[in-house]
This record gives C-alpha cells, structure tokens and sequence, in this order.
C-alpha cells in the first residue's frame, strides 16, 4: 500500500520493493505476481521486484515456514512469477509446489516484467542469484572492499552458469548495494546521528538473529558515537568468544561506521567508492532506530538535489 502511495506522488523514481519474503507460508507466488504486477501499472513500469526468504525464527514460526524449505521455495516463487509474467496461462509442476492451469492478470506494465533481484546475505546466495539470472540485493556494511570481494563471487558465478536454472527470459545482472547515509549541513551531525542509528540497527540485528541484548535506545547528548559503536562491537567478540564461536569479518560487518554519513560532498565520495568497488545500483538505508524524523528528510532532501545530480550528470 504505501509502494502505491509512492507511485501516485512520484513520475520518475523507480519504485524498488525490496523485499518480499518469498516462502509460500509468507506469500503465495501467484499472489506476489497479481500484487507485483498492479503495482508496476499503477506506475506506469517502475517497479524492480526484490525476493527473499525471511530471517529470524520468531518471523517464520509465525506463519508456520519451515526454515528448511526457505530457499528452495523462493527459487520456486521466482520462476512461477517469472511464468506468470510472460505466459497466457500459468501452469506449474515442481518440487514443492503444483499450480493447475490458470491465467494470471494483471500482466504488468514493463516487457517482459519488472526486473527481479534476491537478497543476498552469503557467498551461496549471491552465486545462487547468479545461476537464477537475477540481481544481487547486497548488505554494505562491511565497506566498498568487502563490496569488491562480493562483487567478484558474483561475477565469477555469472561466468560459469549455463542458462539452465534462469527463472525467466529476462536476464538482470545488476548489483545493488545497501548504502548506509545521513546527509546534513553539519557534517559532524549528520555522522553522529547516523553512527547512533546504525549501532541500534546493528544491536537489533543481533538480538533478533543471534540472541543478543534488547538494543540500546538511548540518545546520550554529546556523546561520542564512533567510540560507543566501537565498544558495542567489542561486546559481540566478547560474546561470540564466550559461546565459542568463531569471530569471523562478518561478525561486526554492521558496527562499520564509515559509511555515507556528512556532508553531500562526503556522500558523493562514498558512493564513488561503491561504484569502484562494483555496485551497480545503491539502495539508501536512511530510517534507522533512533535517526530523527527531520534528519530523514532532509537526507532524502540532500540526495535528490545534491548527490544524485552529481551522478546524473558524470
């Protein structure tokens, strides 16, 4: 509904749905592919559809997904889209699911259909996205060098698929990369309040995922944010060590505090160093936590005066 809201008040943006958790229980595929496709009319074909599987055991018990099914049935769901999309009637028989013969309407606004992306979380998914023939949606917490490695496990599995498990006719390739950002006048404003909104979103993560504390919501006036997200990176090691688990890059990839936080100058840097290290596409993570509702907007404000003419006229 508020995708809809989006196209009514806009002409040109792309309107990027990512994602929709894709497991059956979730969300029966034909009815992803009805929604999917009023939604690219309704914008006269802007829509870029993204899949995922879901995360968190709260999130899947609650529909009753079973999370061992999770990525086989999101491969399914892309290919009946995909079907349903670009054939008169839809007829499917896999693994998983039997769909009986059927026309499927709306049929959407872009031919053959929007483009479709997967979430990207491993090494395995962005080679699986590779193999199905859709976009990489990618976390870009790490920093542009793990975004380079990422990058390069992508490619390398486009170079080696054959075709055979392409989910449709339509092939998209693109790499979009999550882009962390608070863009001010007050550069050192705009670092800290997006440094403070990371480390609630990073603490949620490991609590929802990993068991961890119930994040800290606290705005501390004055404080040193860099430091504090640093400490609260320490506290994951130390944990991680008293379960004896591996700490791994991964395990603070989201305690990263460099990111596009400053000035639009600063942002525009960031992004040039994103699109060196392979992104394609760059997806803005603005509302995060404890990130004020007018430091939102004016992020937005900044970006589309600032940051994106600068690209658009490189």
């Amino acid at each position: 509904m508020f995708l809809s809201w989006v196209a009514a008040r806009t002409n040109t943006i792309r309107i990027g749905h990512g994602v929709v958790c894709m497991p059956f229980n979730f969300n029966h595929p034909v009815r992803v592919a009805e929604r999917a496709a009023m939604l690219d009319l309704l914008s006269g074909g802007r829509l870029d559809l993204g899949a995922g599987r879901g995360g968190t055991e709260q999130e899947t018990s609650l529909c009753g997904v079973d999370r061992d099914r999770t990525t086989a049935e999101v491969e399914e769901a892309l290919r009946i889209i995909g079907k349903a999309w670009q054939e008169e009637e839809l007829e499917y028989r896999g693994e998983l699911i039997d769909i009986a013969p059927h026309p499927i309407l709306p049929r959407p606004a872009q031919t053959p259909h929007p483009p479709l992306f997967l979430a990207c979380s491993r090494d395995e998914t962005l080679a699986q996205a590779a193999e199905l023939g859709v976009g990489a949606l990618v976390m870009g917490f790490a920093g542009p060098e793990s975004i380079a490695r990422l990058r390069g496990v992508y490619d390398a599995a486009i170079a080696g698929r054959d075709g055979a498990r392409f989910v449709s006719t339509a092939v998209n390739d693109h790499f979009s990369v999550l882009c962390p950002t608070i863009v001010l006048d007050d550069a050192r404003e705009a670092r800290r309040i997006g440094v403070r909104g990371q480390r609630f979103f990073a603490q949620s993560i490991g609590h929802w995922y990993g068991g961890a504390g119930i994040p800290d919501e606290a705005v501390v006036a004055g404080a040193d944010e860099p430091a504090r997200m640093r400490a609260a990176a320490e506290q994951v090691v130390a944990r991680l060590h008293e379960l004896d688990i591996p700490v791994r890059p991964t395990s603070t990839a989201t305690f990263n505090a460099d990111h596009a936080y400053g000035s639009a100058d600063e942002a525009i840097a960031y992004v040039e160093r994103l699109a060196a290290a392979g992104a394609d596409e760059i997806m803005c993570l603005i509302q995060m936590g404890t990130v004020p509702q007018e430091a939102c907007l004016e992020t937005l404000r900044q970006w589309g005066e600032k940051v994106i003419p600068h690209f658009r006229n490189a």
